[in-house]
């Protein structure tokens, strides 16, 4: 198996991946350069996916939420700075809820590394993103407890 800089560059130059990545993929591919890129393009897609169905989760479960009643508001963060803070009222809770997270984009703000949470009238804080990702990976909560 030949793995020389020049195909590692190649790889890089096309796929826009670190040369740590490229060489991975390579390595993969025994040596072959489409295989390594098509490796790549698969790993993307599949982290693409990974995304958007994280996406669809914190909506889901924020309108769950919602619909259970007694949230006051949502508020997203990154880096522990407020970015949104938006009050939830009984009259306008299905206008008011719909239009924000669209335009926050829940992509993005998972992308971003965006904090989204859920405060409850009691004043009990629920981090939305923590919900999801024990959904998303039980056994990775499982895991870290041993």
């Amino acid at each position: 198996m030949d793995i020389s800089l020049e195909n590692v560059d190649l790889i890089v130059e096309r796929t826009g991946v670190s040369y740590a990545e490229a060489k991975e993929a390579l390595e993969k591919a025994n040596g072959d350069v489409v295989d390594a890129i098509i490796l790549i393009e698969k790993s993307r897609s599949s982290w693409s996916d990974d995304v958007a169905d994280k996406g669809q989760q914190l909506i889901d479960k924020v309108k769950e939420l919602l619909r259970k009643g007694n949230v006051t508001k949502i508020t997203v963060k990154k880096d522990g700075e407020i970015l949104m803070n938006i009050p939830v009222t009984a009259a306008a809770l299905g206008s008011i809820i719909s239009v924000p997270l669209a335009l926050i984009g829940l992509g993005s703000a998972i992308i971003s590394k965006c904090t989204i949470e859920v405060q409850k009238e009691d004043g009990d804080v629920i981090n939305v993103n923590e919900m999801v990702t024990k959904n998303l990976h039980p056994s990775k909560e499982n895991d870290e407890d041993h």
